[in-house]
């Protein structure tokens, strides 16, 4: 895992940890004051307000994530053993425990209930284990797996890609896929093109210690085109397109060239944004998905929805959702309009599109079409803000490999080119040039304003089909 991967991952860690140590004092203090639990065991009364020792938090919540550090509880693999995650954990809290208590006594507060330290090591014990029990499993399924686990393709000499992925196995066996190795003095280059787009892969590991400079500049020009990281296990290049920065994997000193947004709190911001803005508008408008799946059931035969295979992130194919509106056998109709296609490139669109229902031009008016892809959005595969997903097949037809680095990033339910009258945009390069605007000067500040943009363009049916 790339450093600042690890800061990112380890600051979370740690912001939770805090938050579990807080919460671990304050039940400790409840159960010790429960009058339940003195007279089960026949406790002395103690009714010291909590308030006395709020203070404490002032030395806990930075206290027990840096011990917990300390004690190299960060370091370890996320799939390390129980027993190992116990021991490190136990002796955490106890430090953590005893350091409380020396607090309390160098700055003469209170003295606290002896059951409520001894509640609190246990209860901080059990909440944080419990935490990375939950995250195990979280790693574990195929879906978190899919959006975080590394997919990678080797390229080098047949020796240096088999020890790269050895090692990598060895340091890192659950947190990357090696997909392909690729040997570049005996393939060329263009088979890379073909291995990304077979595999879907989100990143390129290249050492270049046996193999021609000028295939490694071309390996990385392709990377670059695709929106796929590249990581040069050397400092030879210079890039035409990407942020190059200095970075180690597992120990190796690498250049990544980066021509899509790296890995940062905004981004990890964004995450939540999208997860809780999905959760929060799917809770709220239940009632509308029911009422227009209902208007759709009643006035065409056919399904409420529409399901289609479109490609997300590097190309990985994932299923959209949206309120059927068209025909059922749209798709079979599709080749008889070729003639009455409006959009240059590969993208298909017609205007008055004779395969739409009355009611499926409504909902296209105001957009409200897209709206189950907020499950989507909840599912991880598209974002609140991003280029839209392209149907497979049309991703497939691209004509110039620029265009695939749309593809760097999650799509989403809105973008620059969904707020700038897409009526009137039928050049697909200029499409793509929005998408890549968007990706080249991404921030949380442009999310916010392509989504404050949204409301009028959809209310003045702007950003129409």
């Amino acid at each position: 895992m790339l450093r600042r991967d690890r800061q990112i991952r380890m600051q979370i860690h740690q912001l939770m940890d805090a938050c579990l140590f807080a919460l671990a004092f304050w039940l400790a203090y409840k159960l010790r004051a429960n009058q339940d639990i003195i007279d089960l065991f026949g406790l002395r009364e103690w009714t010291e307000p909590f308030e006395t020792y709020v203070r404490l938090y002032l030395i806990l919540i930075p206290a027990g994530p840096l011990i917990l550090e300390g004690m190299g509880f960060y370091a370890r693999s996320p799939f390390s053993s129980r027993r190992l995650t116990a021991w490190i954990l136990f002796k955490a809290c106890f430090f953590t425990t005893l350091g409380m208590v020396l607090t309390m006594f160098l700055f003469h507060m209170p003295p606290v209930a002896r059951g409520v330290m001894v509640w609190f090591g246990f209860t901080s014990f059990g909440l944080i284990f419990l935490k990375e029990e939950v995250l195990r499993w979280l790693a574990s399924t195929k879906m978190a797996q899919a959006q975080y686990r590394r997919r990678l393709i080797l390229v080098g000499s047949g020796d240096e890609t088999a020890r790269m992925e050895r090692e990598l196995k060895s340091k890192s066996e659950h947190e990357v896929e090696i997909l392909a190795r690729l040997n570049l003095n005996e393939t060329p280059v263009e088979r890379l093109v073909e291995m990304l787009h077979e595999h879907s892969a989100n990143g390129v590991i290249l050492s270049a210690r046996h193999a021609y400079f000028e295939q490694v500049e071309a390996a990385i020009r392709a990377c670059e085109l695709e929106g796929v990281e590249a990581w040069l296990v050397a400092d030879f290049f210079k890039a035409q397109i990407s942020r190059t920065s200095f970075d180690d994997f597992y120990g190796w000193p690498v250049l990544v060239f980066r021509s899509a947004p790296e890995s940062s709190w905004q981004r990890v911001i964004k995450q939540l944004l999208d997860f809780f803005g999905a959760f929060v508008a799917l809770v709220c408008f239940w009632w509308l998905f029911a009422l227009i799946a209902l208007l759709i059931k009643l006035t065409s035969p056919g399904p409420a929805f529409f399901r289609q295979q479109r490609s997300g992130i590097n190309g990985r194919p994932f299923t959209i959702y949206k309120f059927r509106t068209m025909v059922t056998n749209a798709e079979q109709l599709k080749h008889e309009l070729d003639a009455m296609n409006e959009m240059s490139g590969p993208v298909f669109k017609v205007t008055n599109d004779p395969r739409i229902t009355p009611i499926g031009r409504f909902l296209r008016k105001f957009s409200l079409d897209e709206l189950p892809q907020l499950f989507n959005v909840l599912r991880g595969e598209m974002s609140l803000v991003g280029p839209r997903p392209l149907p497979v097949d049309e991703v497939k037809r691209f004509y110039d490999l620029a265009h695939r680095r749309r593809l760097s990033v999650k799509p989403g339910i809105t973008c620059l080119w969904q707020i700038s009258g897409r009526n009137n945009v039928t050049d697909f390069k200029e499409w793509v040039r929005l998408d890549l605007e968007y990706i080249d000067n991404w921030s949380l500040w442009l999310d916010t304003k392509i989504l404050w943009w949204t409301l009028p363009a959809v209310l003045t049916t702007t950003g129409a089909k």
